[in-house]
């Protein structure tokens, strides 16, 4: 009796613990199944999605994000149908995305960036020498903007700049190359704080203001001819020593680089304008999963952590980025001392100084 009694409950053992290993299997197939939600991004965000540990914790939270790329300002012309967000660069374009969302709820902003002009040393050093710029170490500094677009008013070469001659690259007008303000969020955030310096500290709202700017912007991008759509090409052409000595890029490149220890070279010089605009980039949910996807970004301390580590400011949180960037302080300004933050003006008034700026036809919106 007492031996059929072990064998029954020998097979009653056996039993649970296959059950429970097929249990546990089944629980881990549900732990790692994810949902796939499509994006279209901004450029200047695509390293940050194809980074493999950002992928690791988005699939932690069930999802699986692709994503493609476009200019900020272009995103609106795409047939959004089959995305589940479009995360463009700031607040102005998504504003024109959002009518096209029928999700509730408004959109959100998990990160943003100052837009800074990175320059090679010789050309930061001839700025500084001439009024234009202040030199604030080796590598870091600030662009005076009065100073800046009164040259650019005056058609200034570099040959009229005092030391210029000792550096042979530094020839032509002086301008700096910005993106397709029509196109992309940081060519157009550069004219709004051009406008806004421009015009005494005010910010574009009706035709007049877009009228009386409207010269000196067209200046600013016709000196550059042929323009790219999106900032990670310039960027990229900097780093590797060609192109113009001053681009316009957003600071969270330049920071992603720093902090994932990727050499910069020392002839690096990181220029923050005195007055500039952020970009907040700004996810537009178009289903309820991309909106989870957004809430995600904002709130997950994981993701938080490693869009620092892609060079972002979380929104609300200065110290993560203080933090993060502790031993990059030669190139970073991180509590953007002496810089002001200029409001950006409606997605109507940013959109009609773009196309004016471009040389292309625009009447009152």
């Amino acid at each position: 009796m007492r031996r059929i009694l072990g064998i029954v409950l020998a097979v009653l053992l056996i039993g649970g613990v296959a059950a429970a290993v097929v249990a546990g299997r089944e629980s881990q197939g549900k732990g790692t199944a994810t949902k796939t939600v499509r994006g279209v991004i901004g450029s200047e965000k695509a390293e940050f999605f194809a980074d493999p540990k950002v992928e690791k914790a988005l699939a932690a939270k069930g999802y699986t994000v692709k994503t493609e790329t476009s200019g900020s300002w272009a995103m609106e012309e795409l047939p959004l149908r089959g995305y589940d967000f479009a995360f463009p660069g700031s607040k102005a374009p998504a504003d024109e995305l959002r009518r096209k969302s029928s999700v509730t709820g408004g959109p959100l902003r998990p990160f943003y960036s100052p837009l800074v002009v990175v320059a090679h040393s010789g050309a930061a050093r001839v700025l500084a020498d001439n009024g234009l710029a202040r030199l604030t170490g080796k590598h870091t500094g600030t662009l005076l903007m009065d100073p800046y677009l009164d040259a650019a008013k005056r058609d200034r070469t570099w040959q009229q700049l005092k030391g210029a001659s000792r550096h042979s690259k530094l020839t032509g007008t002086l301008f700096v190359s910005s993106t397709d303000p029509v196109a992309s969020n940081s060519g157009a955030l550069y004219l709004a704080a051009a406008s806004y310096v421009a015009e005494g500290g005010k910010v574009a709202a009706d035709q007049a203001a877009v009228d009386r700017t409207a010269p000196l912007l067209k200046k600013l991008i016709s000196l550059q001819g042929a323009q790219q759509t999106s900032s990670d090409a310039p960027f990229r052409d900097f780093i590797s020593g060609v192109g113009n000595p001053l681009v316009l890029v957003y600071e969270s490149q330049v920071a992603s680089l720093l902090l994932q220890g990727q050499d910069v070279g020392d002839d690096l010089v990181v220029l923050y304008p005195d007055t500039t605009v952020s970009s907040d980039h700004t996810l537009v949910p178009l289903t309820q999963q991309g909106r989870a996807v957004g809430e995600l970004l904002a709130t997950d301390k994981r993701l938080r952590e490693l869009a620092v580590r892609h060079g972002f400011r979380p929104q609300g949180a200065p110290a993560e980025f203080t933090a993060a960037t502790g031993a990059h302080t030669a190139y970073l300004n991180r509590k953007l001392t002496g810089v002001r933050q200029a409001p950006a003006p409606t997605s109507k008034w940013l959109h009609a100084m773009a196309t004016r700026a471009a040389g292309q036809e625009q009447g009152t919106p």
